[in-house]
């Protein structure tokens, strides 16, 4: 039976939700631990729901399924939506929208198992019970947990393997521990002292109490033993502490220690602009801080290089690098920030404190090199070689310090667990233990994530961000690049990164997980096979695409942390020095001998996964992926205008013929926006979606062969009616090519083979361009049935644009369209004057306009008029006119603007086309919402 993911998704709402997900902070799961390239949440959740539920159309008649359809989409909005679902109570309340999924959920399971459905979302036993029918989830690629974790919110087993030991560790802290400890009251002397017979701790928060508690014990006693590293500042306490790094003037006449600065920038809040002015003394610089308008100097380097202040000689980043590796980069404190009365201050660097900072000596330090790999991880290149050089010496003192101490916050909540009553069974963690000393264990980890976000703030890579008065972390990017002006921040400070801060974030995320049912996560090779799993599952994943993101080379960052703090709690986790290299499948060309074996290695290793999960598929469900698909495929590649659609990169089509190959049949592909609009490149809403969902499923093993005309009537034949459910679903132009390769593709490979009558197999990449050929064939088919006037303007338009043109050619062209230039600027659609004749642009249509009172409409007036009230007034606006619009030439309006997108795009014409994106991509709700209108009209009219 088809899933509803298999035939239509309300992607506007998830693609809204996921993008705004990626700006949500306190208490969104992603912020219990940094992970690179990490999905949605929502988009997850919407994925699996949607893989789970059955579509209405297998067993309702058309009409019934498709207002089926609608009702379960309204379900999904809501569920996408991280306000409804944060509070695990509401969410799984009466009315709760996590209920009512898991409801839709076991009546698909019912009717598969031929049992009977539960009666209502408050069922719970009936629920529960189908429930623990449904395939576990695995996900084999689990990196930060996002799947594993949606899957246990929907009350799904959650199975998460991964190769890298940080991401295992991320998913035991999201799906294994909190429900092994779910229920759990806070065993902290300070609770039990107060605690009440009625208190109740749901999920894992009595854990999260926990953390807070030895946390803060924690960072009181490190205050206690290295307190006097971080002295106080005219009474004021200090915050941060911004360093430039220095190298020696190359100029032989000066030598003079030449400070390298990107910004001399402080704040640079309205009427609170702060900055440092540089001054020369005696041969030497010196450091002072203003308020004004602007700084006298911006910095003094940047990417092609350096100047000394001194004497003004240029300093080339070859001769940093030389110095750098000879050991002979220094470090200059530039300007002391602190939290006063009245906000942020800042201050002139005193000898005192530079001194104090210079003289903390670490008794440990991570000296482990770490990849030489200069796209991703640049300092080596300036003689930063090891973890141990990314930290000043207090840094390091400070980091080990809280290392230090979370073995011994480890042996009192221990302790106190015993008086609490856990049973000392002497299980560790690693082992399954649910006594005193797992549950310790248990606080361990996420105090030492806690750390983990203390490391990624307190480091020679971290920035201090003048627009916000704050500090930003060392990846602000899936790279470690290097950093000349650093920032250092105070861990004891109430303010920007401190201690407790990180404590806090750690415990709001775990409190607020779902905790339920119990899941699991284990180191695996997903080359070797899909294992671990009782039963056939699920499979759902985001796996490595190429050399997008090297996870082992930057988690290597927090692993040589977390194996000295939790080696003895996860020792077969951490039994390498750093995360293991060999075996990770990407494409590194530093590691695998070059660019050509990289890639070859990478798509044979990825061949062999799809194998396995071919072998491991669960029968009656479709397997999920998503491709990170990257910008630069369509913007770098060669295709042209009639080759295949834009994602039709080398890499997009290696991804595809491996699934093929491997025995999957593709049923769907879905573009996901996981990317906030205020990107630079998200600003363009023409920008391809960042990743896509394939949805497939296991070929048969005596799938028939086709030929190329067989192949080319079958998309004939089925790809129209797709595509007419897909437009009519309000997707996006701009993702229309995208989608538009999932039935395309869904026909290609049924098929064993489709063949050349020579007897050649035709690839992917030809299947493709044939998907595109049909799709630009029912682009234009939807066009020749749409009204003389529109016909004309869209030939005018695909020649001129809004420029003018010779009356003389609008004249000829309208000939053939069977309708007069004077008919047509008569309709209101162009303007004809001079010998010269035009189309308007949106803005300049009239206000107040009323289709019901006019006696020449056009599809292109209708649309016109549509995206000039959604650009100035809103949906409403635009709502109520089409409300008024008769509903075929609303649906031509619709058919118009995907087409126009194509003319738009093809000519370069971008702000055009984001017009008629949308209008297109608006066009579902308004449509909804019209039909509302317009049956309350009625009701009025007749008494309804």
């Amino acid at each position: 039976m088809r899933k509803l993911i298999e035939v239509a998704l309300p992607l506007e709402a998830i693609n809204r939700e996921a993008s705004r997900e990626k700006s949500i902070r306190h208490g969104h799961p992603s912020t219990l631990h940094l992970w690179w390239a990490r999905r949605p949440l929502a988009s997850a959740r919407a994925v699996l729901f949607a893989s789970l539920v059955d579509d209405p159309g297998e067993y309702l008649p058309e009409e019934e399924a498709r207002r089926e359809r609608q009702r379960l989409f309204d379900l999904m909005e809501r569920l996408v939506d991280w306000d409804l679902v944060k509070d695990p109570e509401g969410a799984e309340g009466e009315n709760g929208v996590i209920r009512e999924a898991r409801y839709e959920i076991a009546r698909s399971l019912a009717r598969a198992l031929g049992e009977a459905p539960p009666a209502s979302p408050k069922d719970e036993e009936r629920i529960e019970a189908l429930l623990e029918k449904a395939p576990p989830v695995l996900d084999p690629f689990a990196g930060g947990g996002t799947i594993p974790l949606e899957a246990q919110r929907l009350g799904l087993k959650a199975y998460a393997s991964d190769l890298n030991p940080v991401a295992v560790l991320i998913n035991k802290a999201l799906v294994e521990i909190p429900a092994r400890f779910a229920g759990q009251p806070p065993v902290n002397p300070g609770y039990r002292a107060k605690a009440q017979a009625t208190d109740r701790f749901p999920r894992a928060k009595g854990l999260a109490q926990d953390v807070r508690h030895y946390g803060a014990w924690m960072r009181e006693e490190a205050l206690r033993r290295i307190g006097h590293l971080y002295p106080d500042l005219k009474g004021e306490r200090i915050i941060a502490w911004l360093w430039a790094r220095t190298v020696a003037c190359p100029n032989p006449a000066c030598r003079a220690e030449a400070p390298l600065v990107r910004s001399f920038w402080l704040s640079k809040k309205k009427g609170k602009e702060v900055f440092v002015v540089p001054e020369v003394q005696e041969g030497r610089v010196h450091f002072r801080v203003e308020r004004g308008k602007e700084p006298p100097v911006e910095g003094t380097v940047n990417r092609r290089g350096g100047r000394c202040l001194v004497c003004g000689a240029p300093i080339s980043l070859d001769h940093v690098r030389r110095e750098g590796k000879a050991g002979r980069l220094g470090a200059r404190l530039m300007a002391v920030v602190t939290e006063g009365p009245g906000g942020r201050n800042y201050h002139a660097p005193t000898l005192e404190h530079e001194e104090v900072a210079k003289g903390a000596v670490p008794w440990w330090k991570p000296d482990i090199e770490f990849t030489k790999n200069s796209r991703h991880m640049t300092p080596w290149v300036y003689g930063l070689e090891s973890f141990s050089d990314l930290f000043t010496p207090r840094q390091l003192v400070a980091l080990t310090t809280f290392t230090d101490l979370v073995a011994e916050a480890r042996e009192q909540v221990y302790r106190d667990a015993l008086e609490a009553g856990l049973p000392d069974d002497s299980l560790p963690l690693a082992e399954g233990g649910r006594g005193a000393r797992a549950y310790a264990e248990a606080a361990g980890v996420y105090l030492s994530f806690a750390l983990d976000r203390l490391a990624e703030s307190n480091n020679t890579l971290s920035r201090w961000q003048s627009a916000g008065d704050k500090v930003a972390g060392a990846f602000g990017r899936q790279a470690l690049p290097m950093v000349w002006d650093f920032s250092e921040i105070n861990p004891f400070s109430g303010s920007t990164r401190n201690f407790m801060d990180a404590v806090e974030w750690v415990a709001e995320a775990l409190e607020a997980l779902p905790a339920y049912p119990e899941g699991q996560a284990r180191q695996a090779n997903a080359l070797d096979s899909v294992n671990g799993v009782p039963t056939p599952p699920l499979l759902s994943t985001d796996p490595p695409y190429y050399d997008n993101v090297p996870y082992a080379d930057l988690s290597d960052f927090f692993y040589v942390w977390l194996r000295k703090v939790l080696g003895d709690t996860y020792p077969a986790l951490f039994r390498t020095l750093l995360t293991p290299k060999a075996e990770e499948l990407v494409a590194d060309p530093y590691r695998q001998g070059g660019r050509e074996a990289a890639k070859r290695r990478f798509e044979e290793g990825m061949r062999q996964v799809f194998h396995n999960l071919r072998a491991k598929a669960h029968p009656d469900y479709p397997l999920s992926l998503y491709y990170a698909f990257k910008q630069q495929e369509a913007e770098d590649g060669e295709e042209g205008e009639d080759e295949a659609p834009k994602v039709a990169s080398t890499g997009w089509e290696t991804f595809l013929q491996g699934l093929v190959d491997a025995g999957f049949q593709i049923t769907a592909t879905w573009p996901m926006r996981t990317e906030r609009t205020n990107r630079p490149r998200g600003l363009d809403s023409n920008a391809l979606a960042s990743s896509i969902v394939l949805v497939c499923r296991p070929r048969p093993e005596d799938a028939p062969t086709a030929t190329r005309q067989d192949f080319l009537r079958a998309l004939r034949r089925e790809l129209p009616l797709a595509l007419r459910q897909l437009t009519q679903g309000s997707i996006p132009p701009v993702d229309l090519a995208q989608s538009a390769i999932g039935p395309g593709m869904a026909v290609y490979s049924r098929f064993g083979a489709v063949l050349e009558p020579d007897g050649r197999a035709i690839p992917v990449r030809e299947a493709l361009a044939l998907i595109n050929q049909v799709l630009d064939e029912f682009l234009a088919e939807e066009e020749a049935e749409l009204d003389a006037p529109t016909r004309f303007a869209i030939a005018w338009y695909d020649q001129y644009g809004y420029g003018e043109g010779p009356y003389g050619d609008a004249e000829t062209l309208a000939k053939a369209k069977n309708i007069s230039v004077a008919a047509v600027e008569e309709g209101g659609i162009l303007r004809a004057k001079g010998g010269k004749v035009r189309l308007l642009r949106p803005e300049e249509y009239p206000a107040g306009w009323d289709p019901a009172q006019d006696r020449r409409l056009s599809a292109w007036e209708v649309a016109h008029h549509l995206i000039k009230a959604l650009k100035e007034q809103g949906e409403a606006a635009a709502t109520s006119l089409l409300a008024r619009t008769p509903e075929a030439l609303a649906e031509g309006a619709r058919a118009l603007a995907y087409r126009l997108y194509g003319l738009a795009e093809r000519k370069g014409r971008l702000a055009d086309a984001q017009d008629f994106n949308l209008l297109a991509g608006s066009y579902g709700h308004l449509s909804v919402e019209a039909r509302k209108a317009r049956r309350a009209v009625q009701g009025e009219l007749f008494g309804g």
